[in-house]
């Protein structure tokens, strides 16, 4: 992987305030060209080109990482078994495998229906010597969890994931979902017991795009 890529990695690490060990920035490199590799075969992402996968997949990957922490940081006030995340869809581990490791202390599991992607995410676990990452070849209806967050990036509607991943939440659980622009059609489509409880607007370096993460949690009316 080039200097180039990884001084661009590391001045955009900066830019969203991510205090990134040499270790971390290391390993993001090597999901990089891993995901890269396995590309040529698999089809992993549409996005081929480095520096463009730089900043469309790792970046605005890495872009929710310091709101995630801030959540864990708030939800594991006492020493406990670690908390663990489902990435719903997680196609080539984004953000999965990014949270994987920027989040040590996070138990991550990707699950996808496409036995290859999850294949990848186990392959990504021994390469990258990730003992939090896990790859799941299932649908996300069938999982009971018990999960502390679930997340998504471009999977589906707000309704849709929410619907589908339910049964996979822990009591007090939330659902992290990455979107474009404010989604407010989707919103206005939720059903009454999913509360909105924070829309958090993302910049992305290198991207002139709208970006946020859309908080939820179950809601008892």
């Amino acid at each position: 992987m080039s200097t180039a890529l990884a001084a661009a990695l590391r001045s955009g690490a900066q830019a969203l305030a991510l205090d990134l060990s040499d270790g971390q920035i290391a390993q993001l490199l090597d999901f990089m060209a891993l995901l890269q590799k396995w590309n040529k075969v698999y089809n992993l992402t549409a996005v081929r080109d480095p520096a463009e996968m730089l900043t469309h997949h790792l970046l605005d990957s890495l872009a929710a990482v310091g709101p995630l922490r801030r959540y864990l940081a708030q939800a594991q006030s006492s020493p406990a078994p670690a908390l663990r995340l489902l990435d719903v869809g997680s196609g080539g581990g984004l953000p999965g495998v990014v949270f994987a490791i920027c989040c040590p202390q996070l138990d991550v599991s990707c699950v996808d229906t496409v036995a290859k992607k999850a294949a990848f995410i186990q392959q990504a676990a021994v390469t990258l010597k990730l003992p939090n990452l896990h790859g799941i070849h299932a649908r996300v209806e069938s999982l009971a969890g018990p999960f502390d967050v679930v997340s998504c990036r471009a999977f589906a509607s707000l309704p849709d994931f929410t619907a589908w991943s339910r049964s996979a939440l822990a009591d007090g659980a939330v659902w992290l979902a990455m979107k474009g622009k404010h989604p407010t059609d989707e919103i206005a489509a939720l059903p009454a017991d999913v509360q909105v409880f924070h829309v958090e607007h993302l910049t992305v370096p290198g991207l002139e795009a709208e970006r946020c993460i859309v908080w939820l949690q179950p809601h008892s009316a």
